[in-house]
């Protein structure tokens, strides 16, 4: 147990520095370097993160756990394998990017227009990041955590808690640590107005987040929900530019709470549809995986069927709203060395997609110990036991691995 909560700490701390939490950490940053000395507003915002990223963290591990013990397999990232989560993140980020653009701002007092706020809420805008912060971090699984996690799985509750906690504080603690103490925010640049222009320029990664997750959008659920939701990307857009005008109008004076219901009113709008229309569309959620290479449906029927019948079997275990997958996939199984090894070895290829919730793929996952993508199974033409390979791959791991199971050289 006190391997797995040390196992979770470190990979938390990695997890800061893994793709898909980039757009967030640029919210962290900003939010501590315009508070370079205010110690008391810096450790605001440390805690403030602090206590976001715990919350969030222990509400999904709670869900997670809950829905575990009412008999349901899902691991790691189960959220994102719902269309109407990815698509109401997606609209977060959007308006996250929006409020980065001066569109609008958040905080309970607005200073200058066009200024970043300095003002009360900083505390409760911090949390709102840190949970942000986790809930785009489930797609990524950094080194530790894939182990970590599916250890927690198995175990009581009591533990199962304390290494998602352990895991928690790992990720919030290069953030907290710099906020807390300003011998180490000192080294930080000073704030000024250049922070403006920074802070605008720092749209553009939760722009890139938006566009991301539509495409995974669009996998999931098809063209009739990927129009849906940038039709309410639209109109939510316009509703934050309402919002931005009534606020300016409310610091000067002026009468503003005739436009703050049509903001109000819009929003509702493009947000009521979306249970209706965001539904995973399986036929457009198979995707070929690597070129000249055809891949095999998985199923623990085809595992069985084919295992220990003189052909070695991998297991691409993948989700298109996994960074790491896609990343592994065209760094090295879309490599020719790669595709010639398959078919020099004769390997059957399989493709396990979790892009939507499949529960015979959760459970195999759990049968390997892991309990997050992405994950890489050799089973040996010979019928003896099945290997893990690690989560980064490169191509020679691979093409290792496909020799040894088939009991070929190259």
């Amino acid at each position: 147990m006190l391997t797995a909560i040390l196992a979770a700490f470190l990979g938390g701390v990695i997890l800061n520095f893994m793709p898909c939490v980039f757009p967030v950490i640029s919210l962290k940053a900003l939010g501590i370097m315009r508070h370079q000395g205010d110690t008391a507003s810096a450790r605001t915002e440390g805690l403030g993160f602090l206590a976001g990223v715990i919350f969030t963290m222990m509400a999904l591990a709670a869900v997670l756990l809950a829905l575990r013990a009412g008999g349901t397999a899902v691991g790691w990232g189960f959220q994102l394998q719902s269309p109407l989560v990815i698509s109401i993140l997606a609209l977060i980020i959007l308006g996250a990017a929006l409020n980065l653009l001066g569109v609008f701002e958040v905080g309970l007092s607005l200073q200058r227009a066009g200024e970043i706020s300095l003002g009360r809420g900083a505390f409760v805008r911090s949390a709102l990041t840190g949970a942000l912060a986790i809930i785009v971090a489930t797609p990524c699984s950094a080194p530790f955590m894939a182990g970590a996690i599916g250890y927690a799985l198995v175990q009581p509750p009591a533990v199962s808690l304390a290494i998602f906690l352990s895991l928690a504080l790992g990720f919030a603690a290069p953030f907290t640590l710099v906020s807390l103490f300003p011998a180490i925010a000192r080294r930080l640049p000073r704030p000024g107005a250049w922070m403006d222009f920074l802070k605008k320029g720092l749209a553009f990664p939760m722009l890139g987040a938006f566009a991301w997750l539509v495409w995974v959008l669009a996998q999931q659920a098809g063209t009739a929900a990927l129009a849906a939701l940038l039709a309410c990307a639209v109109i939510v857009s316009f509703a934050a530019w309402l919002y931005g005008i009534a606020q300016r109008r409310r610091y000067q004076g002026q009468s503003y709470k005739i436009l703050l219901a049509f903001t109000v009113a819009f929003f509702a709008v493009a947000i009521a549809p979306l249970p209706n229309v965001m539904k995973a569309d399986e036929a457009q959620t198979a995707t070929q995986r690597a070129e000249n290479v055809s891949p095999v449906k998985w199923s623990p029927q085809n595992v069985a069927e084919m295992r220990g019948h003189g052909k070695a079997i991998f297991v691409n275990f993948i989700a298109s709203w996994c960074i790491t997958c896609q990343v592994n996939d065209r760094t090295s199984l879309s490599t020719q060395a790669v595709k010639q090894a398959i078919a020099r070895t004769g390997t059957v290829y399989m493709v396990a997609d979790s892009t939507s919730f499949n529960a015979d793929i959760d459970d195999a996952m759990n049968t390997f110990g892991q309990g997050g993508l992405p994950l890489y199974v050799v089973y040996p033409a010979d019928g003896s036991a099945p290997k893990v390979l690690p989560q980064v791959l490169t191509p020679s791991i691979v093409v290792t691995a496909l020799d040894r199971a088939s009991g070929k050289k190259a």
